[in-house]
Protein backbone atom coordinates (compact mmCIF):
# COMPACT_ATOMS: atom_id res chain seq x y z
CA UNK A 1 0.00 0.00 0.00
CA UNK A 2 2.78 2.46 0.46
CA UNK A 3 3.98 2.44 -3.05
CA UNK A 4 0.59 2.26 -4.45
CA UNK A 5 -0.63 5.49 -6.06
CA UNK A 6 -3.94 5.96 -5.17
CA UNK A 7 -6.71 7.52 -6.91
CA UNK A 8 -10.55 9.06 -6.35
CA UNK A 9 -11.75 5.76 -7.77
CA UNK A 10 -9.93 4.02 -4.67
CA UNK A 11 -11.92 7.09 -2.45
CA UNK A 12 -14.91 5.95 -3.99
CA UNK A 13 -14.50 2.40 -3.13
CA UNK A 14 -13.53 3.72 0.71
CA UNK A 15 -16.81 5.51 0.44
CA UNK A 16 -18.42 2.33 -0.28
CA UNK A 17 -16.76 0.19 2.93
CA UNK A 18 -17.65 3.94 5.47
CA UNK A 19 -21.55 3.10 4.60
CA UNK A 20 -20.96 -0.56 4.91
CA UNK A 21 -19.15 -0.12 8.68
CA UNK A 22 -21.83 2.02 9.73
CA UNK A 23 -24.07 -1.34 8.74
CA UNK A 24 -22.06 -2.90 11.49
CA UNK A 25 -22.11 -0.78 14.11
CA UNK A 26 -25.59 -0.17 13.85
CA UNK A 27 -27.05 -3.26 13.21
CA UNK A 28 -24.49 -6.19 15.00
CA UNK A 29 -25.02 -5.59 18.58
CA UNK A 30 -28.79 -5.87 18.19
CA UNK A 31 -28.34 -9.64 16.97
CA UNK A 32 -26.68 -9.72 20.88
CA UNK A 33 -29.32 -8.27 22.70
CA UNK A 34 -31.41 -11.81 24.10
CA UNK A 35 -27.32 -13.37 24.79
CA UNK A 36 -26.48 -9.62 26.41
CA UNK A 37 -29.48 -10.50 28.71
CA UNK A 38 -28.75 -13.74 29.53
CA UNK A 39 -24.85 -13.65 29.83
CA UNK A 40 -24.53 -10.60 31.99
CA UNK A 41 -28.24 -10.66 33.84
CA UNK A 42 -29.22 -7.26 32.03
CA UNK A 43 -33.25 -6.29 31.21
CA UNK A 44 -34.48 -5.90 28.19
CA UNK A 45 -35.81 -2.52 28.94
CA UNK A 46 -31.71 -1.49 30.15
CA UNK A 47 -31.08 -3.26 26.73
CA UNK A 48 -33.60 -1.41 24.42
CA UNK A 49 -32.16 1.66 25.62
CA UNK A 50 -28.85 0.77 24.06
CA UNK A 51 -30.36 1.40 20.34
CA UNK A 52 -31.41 5.10 21.74
CA UNK A 53 -28.04 5.90 23.09
CA UNK A 54 -26.25 4.44 19.70
CA UNK A 55 -28.89 7.22 17.52
CA UNK A 56 -28.76 9.73 20.46
CA UNK A 57 -25.29 10.34 19.72
CA UNK A 58 -25.33 10.10 16.75
CA UNK A 59 -27.87 13.05 16.34
CA UNK A 60 -25.37 14.77 18.80
CA UNK A 61 -22.51 13.87 16.32
CA UNK A 62 -25.13 14.97 13.25
CA UNK A 63 -25.22 18.33 15.16
CA UNK A 64 -21.64 19.39 16.18
CA UNK A 65 -20.25 18.15 12.65
CA UNK A 66 -22.16 21.27 11.34
CA UNK A 67 -20.60 23.35 12.75
CA UNK A 68 -16.82 21.97 13.76
CA UNK A 69 -16.09 18.71 10.58
CA UNK A 70 -14.66 21.68 7.98
CA UNK A 71 -12.98 23.32 10.33
CA UNK A 72 -11.17 20.30 11.31
CA UNK A 73 -11.11 18.75 8.15
CA UNK A 74 -12.42 15.61 5.77
CA UNK A 75 -9.29 13.64 6.16
CA UNK A 76 -8.85 13.83 10.04
CA UNK A 77 -12.37 13.52 11.17
CA UNK A 78 -13.76 10.29 8.46
CA UNK A 79 -10.39 8.72 9.86
CA UNK A 80 -10.84 9.29 13.44
CA UNK A 81 -14.64 8.13 12.56
CA UNK A 82 -13.08 4.65 11.68
CA UNK A 83 -10.86 4.50 14.99
CA UNK A 84 -13.93 5.42 17.00
CA UNK A 85 -15.93 2.43 15.31
CA UNK A 86 -13.33 -0.47 15.67
CA UNK A 87 -12.74 0.64 19.38
CA UNK A 88 -16.63 0.81 20.32
CA UNK A 89 -16.36 -2.62 18.72
CA UNK A 90 -13.25 -4.13 20.44
CA UNK A 91 -14.63 -2.42 23.95
CA UNK A 92 -17.95 -4.23 23.72
CA UNK A 93 -15.69 -7.87 24.07
CA UNK A 94 -13.89 -6.07 26.79
CA UNK A 95 -15.35 -3.27 29.27
CA UNK A 96 -18.72 -5.53 30.24
CA UNK A 97 -16.32 -8.23 31.63
CA UNK A 98 -13.74 -5.31 32.95
CA UNK A 99 -15.86 -2.73 34.44
CA UNK A 100 -17.71 -4.01 38.08
CA UNK A 101 -21.42 -3.15 35.95
CA UNK A 102 -21.36 -4.86 32.85
CA UNK A 103 -24.12 -2.78 31.83
CA UNK A 104 -22.32 0.40 32.13
CA UNK A 105 -19.40 -1.23 29.86
CA UNK A 106 -22.02 -1.76 26.66
CA UNK A 107 -22.80 1.68 27.30
CA UNK A 108 -19.29 3.23 27.22
CA UNK A 109 -18.39 0.71 24.04
CA UNK A 110 -21.88 1.65 22.03
CA UNK A 111 -21.33 5.58 22.92
CA UNK A 112 -17.85 4.97 21.63
CA UNK A 113 -18.86 3.47 17.99
CA UNK A 114 -21.77 5.86 17.81
CA UNK A 115 -19.38 8.56 17.66
CA UNK A 116 -17.89 6.69 14.71
CA UNK A 117 -21.27 5.94 13.08
CA UNK A 118 -22.12 9.92 13.13
CA UNK A 119 -19.14 11.26 11.60
CA UNK A 120 -19.50 8.32 8.71
CA UNK A 121 -22.81 9.78 8.09
CA UNK A 122 -21.97 13.02 8.20
CA UNK A 123 -18.46 12.94 5.83
CA UNK A 124 -19.20 9.88 3.23
CA UNK A 125 -21.30 12.12 1.53
CA UNK A 126 -19.75 14.78 0.99
CA UNK A 127 -16.96 13.19 0.27
CA UNK A 128 -18.48 11.25 -2.46
CA UNK A 129 -19.94 14.31 -3.60
CA UNK A 130 -16.38 15.90 -3.77
CA UNK A 131 -15.24 13.29 -6.13
CA UNK A 132 -15.13 14.02 -10.06
CA UNK A 133 -17.56 13.15 -12.48
CA UNK A 134 -20.74 14.40 -13.99
CA UNK A 135 -23.00 11.57 -12.48
CA UNK A 136 -23.68 12.73 -9.07
CA UNK A 137 -27.33 11.29 -8.34
CA UNK A 138 -26.14 7.86 -9.39
CA UNK A 139 -23.04 7.61 -7.62
CA UNK A 140 -24.78 8.71 -4.34
CA UNK A 141 -27.56 6.22 -4.89
CA UNK A 142 -24.73 3.66 -5.57
CA UNK A 143 -22.93 4.72 -2.37
CA UNK A 144 -26.35 4.21 0.23
CA UNK A 145 -27.46 0.63 -1.23
CA UNK A 146 -23.63 -0.32 0.24
CA UNK A 147 -25.31 0.79 3.82
CA UNK A 148 -28.38 -1.60 2.43
CA UNK A 149 -26.17 -4.60 1.62
CA UNK A 150 -23.84 -4.23 4.07
CA UNK A 151 -26.95 -4.55 6.83
CA UNK A 152 -27.72 -8.03 5.09
CA UNK A 153 -24.32 -9.05 5.08
CA UNK A 154 -24.03 -8.80 8.65
CA UNK A 155 -27.49 -10.66 9.47
CA UNK A 156 -26.45 -13.26 7.39
CA UNK A 157 -22.92 -13.51 7.77
CA UNK A 158 -23.13 -13.10 11.50
CA UNK A 159 -26.01 -15.66 11.89
CA UNK A 160 -23.86 -18.02 9.91
CA UNK A 161 -20.65 -17.88 12.23
CA UNK A 162 -23.16 -18.40 15.27
CA UNK A 163 -24.38 -21.32 13.59
CA UNK A 164 -21.16 -23.05 12.87
CA UNK A 165 -19.47 -21.91 16.60
CA UNK A 166 -21.96 -20.99 18.39
CA UNK A 167 -23.46 -17.74 20.15
CA UNK A 168 -20.93 -18.06 22.74
CA UNK A 169 -18.15 -17.09 20.69
CA UNK A 170 -19.99 -13.42 20.12
CA UNK A 171 -16.74 -11.96 20.75
CA UNK A 172 -14.64 -13.54 18.16
CA UNK A 173 -16.77 -12.00 15.43
CA UNK A 174 -16.71 -8.65 16.83
CA UNK A 175 -12.84 -8.75 16.72
CA UNK A 176 -13.50 -9.95 12.98
CA UNK A 177 -16.11 -7.12 12.06
CA UNK A 178 -13.44 -4.87 13.67
CA UNK A 179 -11.05 -5.45 11.05
CA UNK A 180 -13.27 -3.61 8.70
CA UNK A 181 -13.20 -0.57 10.14
CA UNK A 182 -9.69 -0.40 11.24
CA UNK A 183 -8.56 -1.59 7.23
CA UNK A 184 -11.18 1.28 5.80
CA UNK A 185 -9.19 3.56 8.36
CA UNK A 186 -5.96 3.08 7.17
CA UNK A 187 -7.14 3.32 3.04
CA UNK A 188 -9.08 6.99 3.83
CA UNK A 189 -5.52 8.08 5.25
CA UNK A 190 -3.84 7.54 1.67
CA UNK A 191 -6.63 7.97 -0.70
CA UNK A 192 -7.12 11.71 -2.21
CA UNK A 193 -10.08 13.89 -0.80
CA UNK A 194 -11.38 17.03 -2.39
CA UNK A 195 -13.36 19.75 -1.42
CA UNK A 196 -17.11 20.57 -2.34
CA UNK A 197 -16.53 24.34 -3.26
CA UNK A 198 -14.03 26.27 -4.91
CA UNK A 199 -10.65 27.67 -3.83
CA UNK A 200 -11.31 30.55 -2.18
CA UNK A 201 -15.38 30.12 -1.78
CA UNK A 202 -17.00 29.75 1.32
CA UNK A 203 -19.91 27.41 1.95
CA UNK A 204 -23.05 28.44 3.24
CA UNK A 205 -23.02 29.15 7.37
CA UNK A 206 -26.15 27.65 9.14
CA UNK A 207 -27.43 30.89 9.76
CA UNK A 208 -27.37 31.49 5.88
CA UNK A 209 -28.63 27.91 4.96
CA UNK A 210 -31.54 28.24 7.99
CA UNK A 211 -32.41 31.64 6.19
CA UNK A 212 -33.96 29.68 2.96
CA UNK A 213 -36.82 28.34 2.58
CA UNK A 214 -35.60 25.92 -0.31
CA UNK A 215 -33.24 24.48 2.87
CA UNK A 216 -36.22 23.36 5.54
CA UNK A 217 -38.30 22.07 2.46
CA UNK A 218 -35.03 19.33 2.10
CA UNK A 219 -35.18 19.36 5.49
CA UNK A 220 -38.78 17.96 5.42
CA UNK A 221 -38.04 15.91 2.75
CA UNK A 222 -35.53 14.64 4.43
CA UNK A 223 -37.15 13.77 8.02
CA UNK A 224 -40.24 12.15 5.50
CA UNK A 225 -37.79 9.81 3.88
CA UNK A 226 -36.12 8.35 7.12
CA UNK A 227 -39.64 7.84 8.53
CA UNK A 228 -40.96 6.37 5.53
CA UNK A 229 -38.32 4.06 5.20
CA UNK A 230 -37.98 2.94 9.67
CA UNK A 231 -41.31 3.15 10.34
CA UNK A 232 -41.86 -0.03 8.72
CA UNK A 233 -37.66 -1.49 9.09
CA UNK A 234 -37.81 -1.42 12.46
CA UNK A 235 -41.54 -3.43 13.05
CA UNK A 236 -41.23 -5.43 10.09
CA UNK A 237 -40.01 -8.54 12.34
CA UNK A 238 -42.67 -7.95 14.98
CA UNK A 239 -45.49 -6.92 12.52
CA UNK A 240 -44.50 -10.35 10.48
CA UNK A 241 -44.70 -12.30 13.89
CA UNK A 242 -47.71 -10.84 15.50
CA UNK A 243 -49.50 -9.50 12.44
CA UNK A 244 -49.32 -12.12 9.97
CA UNK A 245 -48.78 -15.16 12.67
CA UNK A 246 -45.14 -16.18 10.71
CA UNK A 247 -42.55 -18.23 13.28
CA UNK A 248 -39.88 -15.58 14.16
CA UNK A 249 -36.96 -16.56 12.09
CA UNK A 250 -39.21 -16.75 9.49
CA UNK A 251 -40.13 -13.15 10.09
CA UNK A 252 -36.60 -12.08 10.98
CA UNK A 253 -35.44 -13.00 7.66
CA UNK A 254 -38.47 -12.21 5.61
CA UNK A 255 -39.21 -9.09 7.48
CA UNK A 256 -35.84 -6.67 7.82
CA UNK A 257 -33.56 -8.43 5.22
CA UNK A 258 -36.73 -8.32 2.74
CA UNK A 259 -36.99 -4.73 3.27
CA UNK A 260 -33.01 -4.23 2.98
CA UNK A 261 -32.96 -6.33 -0.30
CA UNK A 262 -35.56 -4.84 -2.43
CA UNK A 263 -34.10 -0.63 -0.68
CA UNK A 264 -30.83 -1.76 -2.14
CA UNK A 265 -31.79 -3.04 -5.18
CA UNK A 266 -33.78 0.00 -6.03
CA UNK A 267 -30.19 2.34 -4.84
CA UNK A 268 -28.43 -0.01 -7.34
CA UNK A 269 -30.77 -0.04 -10.26
CA UNK A 270 -30.68 4.09 -9.91
CA UNK A 271 -27.15 3.95 -9.24
CA UNK A 272 -27.11 2.08 -12.84
CA UNK A 273 -29.55 3.73 -14.84
CA UNK A 274 -29.53 6.58 -13.34
CA UNK A 275 -28.65 9.00 -16.57
CA UNK A 276 -31.94 7.89 -18.10
CA UNK A 277 -33.87 8.79 -15.45
CA UNK A 278 -35.05 12.11 -14.10
CA UNK A 279 -34.68 12.03 -10.26
CA UNK A 280 -37.69 14.48 -9.46
CA UNK A 281 -39.57 11.76 -11.94
CA UNK A 282 -38.14 8.76 -9.85
CA UNK A 283 -38.82 10.71 -6.57
CA UNK A 284 -42.33 10.94 -6.83
CA UNK A 285 -42.95 7.80 -8.35
CA UNK A 286 -41.36 6.24 -5.68
CA UNK A 287 -43.17 8.49 -2.96
CA UNK A 288 -46.48 7.33 -4.26
CA UNK A 289 -45.08 3.94 -4.05
CA UNK A 290 -44.48 4.34 -0.53
CA UNK A 291 -47.96 5.67 0.05
CA UNK A 292 -49.19 2.32 -1.73
CA UNK A 293 -47.17 -0.08 0.13
CA UNK A 294 -48.36 1.23 3.53
CA UNK A 295 -52.35 0.70 2.62
CA UNK A 296 -50.88 -2.83 1.55
CA UNK A 297 -49.13 -3.44 4.82
CA UNK A 298 -52.05 -1.43 6.90
CA UNK A 299 -54.98 -3.23 5.27
CA UNK A 300 -53.82 -6.85 4.21
CA UNK A 301 -54.08 -9.85 6.98
CA UNK A 302 -52.69 -12.31 4.75
CA UNK A 303 -48.86 -13.25 5.01
CA UNK A 304 -47.93 -13.45 1.27
CA UNK A 305 -49.79 -9.98 0.88
CA UNK A 306 -47.98 -8.41 4.12
CA UNK A 307 -44.46 -9.33 2.90
CA UNK A 308 -45.29 -8.36 -0.80
CA UNK A 309 -46.08 -4.69 1.30
CA UNK A 310 -42.78 -4.68 2.92
CA UNK A 311 -40.48 -5.61 -0.05
CA UNK A 312 -43.06 -2.76 -1.54
CA UNK A 313 -42.05 -0.21 1.19
CA UNK A 314 -38.14 -0.95 0.44
CA UNK A 315 -38.56 -0.91 -3.04
CA UNK A 316 -40.26 2.74 -3.02
CA UNK A 317 -37.81 4.32 -0.23
CA UNK A 318 -34.58 3.48 -1.55
CA UNK A 319 -33.83 6.92 -3.50
CA UNK A 320 -35.46 8.72 -0.87
CA UNK A 321 -32.81 9.55 1.16
CA UNK A 322 -29.74 9.58 -1.01
CA UNK A 323 -32.14 11.30 -3.42
CA UNK A 324 -32.87 14.35 -1.31
CA UNK A 325 -29.50 14.52 -0.77
CA UNK A 326 -28.71 14.91 -4.55
CA UNK A 327 -31.45 17.23 -4.61
CA UNK A 328 -30.21 19.43 -2.05
CA UNK A 329 -26.49 19.56 -4.01
CA UNK A 330 -27.41 20.55 -6.32
CA UNK A 331 -30.21 23.18 -5.13
CA UNK A 332 -27.79 24.88 -2.79
CA UNK A 333 -24.54 24.17 -4.10
CA UNK A 334 -22.26 26.14 -1.99
CA UNK A 335 -24.26 24.42 1.25
CA UNK A 336 -21.25 21.93 2.18
CA UNK A 337 -20.11 19.83 5.10
CA UNK A 338 -23.19 22.27 6.97
CA UNK A 339 -25.72 20.95 4.58
CA UNK A 340 -24.77 17.45 4.77
CA UNK A 341 -24.57 17.44 8.46
CA UNK A 342 -28.54 19.31 9.06
CA UNK A 343 -29.38 16.89 6.56
CA UNK A 344 -28.03 13.89 8.17
CA UNK A 345 -29.39 15.13 11.24
CA UNK A 346 -33.09 15.65 9.75
CA UNK A 347 -33.14 12.05 8.21
CA UNK A 348 -32.21 10.57 11.58
CA UNK A 349 -35.13 12.80 13.87
CA UNK A 350 -37.19 10.79 11.17
CA UNK A 351 -35.51 7.24 11.40
CA UNK A 352 -36.44 7.56 15.43
CA UNK A 353 -39.51 9.44 15.11
CA UNK A 354 -41.34 7.29 12.46
CA UNK A 355 -41.20 3.84 14.59
CA UNK A 356 -41.98 5.62 17.63
CA UNK A 357 -45.39 7.22 16.03
CA UNK A 358 -46.16 3.63 14.72
CA UNK A 359 -45.31 2.13 17.85
CA UNK A 360 -47.16 4.65 19.65
CA UNK A 361 -50.63 4.39 17.50
CA UNK A 362 -50.16 0.71 17.89
CA UNK A 363 -50.33 0.88 21.53
CA UNK A 364 -52.79 3.81 22.55
CA UNK A 365 -54.90 4.06 19.61
CA UNK A 366 -55.33 0.87 17.95
CA UNK A 367 -54.95 -1.81 20.95
CA UNK A 368 -51.59 -3.91 20.26
CA UNK A 369 -52.57 -3.70 16.19
CA UNK A 370 -49.08 -3.11 14.35
CA UNK A 371 -50.64 -3.22 11.25
CA UNK A 372 -52.92 -0.41 11.96
CA UNK A 373 -50.18 1.36 13.35
CA UNK A 374 -48.30 1.56 10.29
CA UNK A 375 -51.24 2.44 8.32
CA UNK A 376 -51.52 5.30 10.37
CA UNK A 377 -47.61 5.73 9.19
CA UNK A 378 -48.89 6.80 6.36
CA UNK A 379 -48.95 9.97 6.92
CA UNK A 380 -45.05 10.39 6.60
CA UNK A 381 -45.32 9.14 2.38
CA UNK A 382 -48.44 12.13 2.37
CA UNK A 383 -46.11 14.69 3.98
CA UNK A 384 -42.95 13.60 1.46
CA UNK A 385 -45.31 14.31 -1.35
CA UNK A 386 -46.37 17.58 0.07
CA UNK A 387 -42.70 18.36 0.30
CA UNK A 388 -42.03 17.15 -3.52
CA UNK A 389 -44.38 19.97 -4.54
CA UNK A 390 -43.07 21.94 -2.56
CA UNK A 391 -39.75 21.66 -3.53
CA UNK A 392 -40.79 22.35 -7.29
CA UNK A 393 -42.68 25.73 -6.35
CA UNK A 394 -39.86 26.98 -4.01
CA UNK A 395 -36.38 25.91 -5.42
CA UNK A 396 -37.39 27.87 -8.61
CA UNK A 397 -36.52 31.27 -6.23
CA UNK A 398 -33.49 30.38 -5.51
CA UNK A 399 -30.32 31.65 -8.53
CA UNK A 400 -28.25 28.61 -7.09
CA UNK A 401 -30.37 26.37 -9.02
CA UNK A 402 -29.19 27.98 -11.93
CA UNK A 403 -25.27 26.79 -11.56
CA UNK A 404 -24.48 22.96 -11.76
CA UNK A 405 -23.47 21.43 -9.20
CA UNK A 406 -19.84 20.19 -9.99
CA UNK A 407 -16.84 18.75 -7.82
CA UNK A 408 -14.16 21.05 -7.60
CA UNK A 409 -10.59 20.23 -6.16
Amino acid sequence: MRNMKFQYKHTIYACFIGYTVQAIINNFAPLLFLTFQSQYGITLDKIALLTGLNFGIQLLVDLLSAKFADKIGYRPCVVAAHVFSAAGLLLLTILPELLPNAYIGLCIAVAVYALGGGLLEVLVSPIMEACPGDEKAKAMSLLHSFYCWGHVGVVLLSSLFFAVFGIQNWKLLAVIWAIVPIANGILFSKVPIGSLLAEGEEGYSIRQLASMRVFWVFMLLMACAGACEQAVSQWASAYAESGLGVPKTVGDLAGPLLFAVTMGSARLFYGKYGEKIDLKTFMWASAVLCFCSYLIIGLSSAAVLGFAGCALCGLSVGILWPGTFSLGSRAMPRGGTAMFALFALAGDVGCSGGPTFVGTMANNLFVGQLNLGILAGIVFPILLLIGLALEKNVSRRYPDLKRKSTARH
